[in-house]
């Protein structure tokens, strides 16, 4: 964690985001700063995240050098973010994930396992570790960002989507469970958005996600669309569940009365990639 003094935080409303250092993680970092809060930026890429701080300002926020899947990284990580906001967390943001595509035989152990330990296990982590953090500042919520792929799971997607129904799961489980202590919870639903995991993922071949989807004209939203979903998550009425994007509520509507329609419509555009 980077060098600031408590002052700098003081007085300000705190959230402490993981995957910060580029793509929804940065966009939201970015707007919470601009909207007068405190950011911990956490991730694995310190380059990354040396690049976040300046693009925020250096006086709006920390590094916190974090993997989720590690308890012990959260604890550090969330005390030291605590000494500098004197022990406020308004909102843990649980936005770090990976996508591996692919038919379920053709992904290696290590793919499976990676996804479930980052996407579900980091989550798990983040809201263990912050439970004390939380109860103690008023009005605190938590944000898990999940996926549209939490809703209808598309082929070549299994462990992915497996992940992220779990994640939507867990933000229903625990907004009934932190309403005891006070605290709020808000599940962030994107379809596909325009961030750097589209160049890693794959669903066959050496071809990205990026050059697949645009080949096949499925829509892409910008990055911005989820961070200004966020923000208004944070600052709007109460409501556990957000889809991000034209596609995505369009699905989330169908799939309440049309879910069968729903799964071959969304079966035939993923195999066509």
């Amino acid at each position: 964690m980077s060098a600031i003094s408590k002052a700098q935080a003081d007085g300000r409303r705190a959230i402490f985001i993981t995957g910060a250092a580029s793509g929804i993680g940065l966009s939201t970092a970015k707007r919470f700063a601009a909207g007068g809060w405190f950011v911990g930026l956490a991730d694995i890429d310190t380059r990354g995240l040396t690049a976040a701080l300046q693009a925020i300002g250096p006086a709006n926020g920390i590094i916190c050098n974090l993997d989720v899947r590690h308890r012990s990284g959260w604890k550090r990580e969330l005390e030291a973010f605590a000494k500098v906001t004197g022990g406020r967390l308004d909102v843990l943001m649980n936005n770090a994930g990976i996508a591996k595509g692919g038919y379920l035989e053709a992904q290696t152990p290590d793919e499976v396992d990676l996804q479930v330990d980052v996407n579900l296990k980091g989550v798990l982590n983040g809201c263990q570790a912050a439970f004390d953090l939380l109860a103690a500042t008023p009005g605190a919520l938590v944000v898990n960002v999940a996926s549209v792929a939490g809703v209808v799971a598309p082929p070549r997607m299994a462990v992915y989507a497996a992940t992220k129904f779990a994640v939507r799961g867990l933000s229903e489980a625990l907004e009934g469970e932190f309403a005891r202590i006070g605290v709020g919870v808000r599940c962030i639903m994107p379809w596909f958005i325009d961030t750097p995991l589209l160049d890693k993922a794959r669903f066959h071949g050496n071809e990205d996600l990026r050059v697949s989807l645009r080949h096949e004209k499925v829509p892409v939203y910008p990055v911005e669309d989820v961070s200004d979903a966020v923000w208004a998550a944070v600052h709007g009425k109460p409501r556990l569940h957000h889809l991000v994007g034209g596609q995505a509520r369009q699905i989330g509507f169908l799939n309440r009365f049309l879910p069968e329609f729903v799964r071959k419509r969304l079966r035939r555009q993923i195999e066509a990639l």
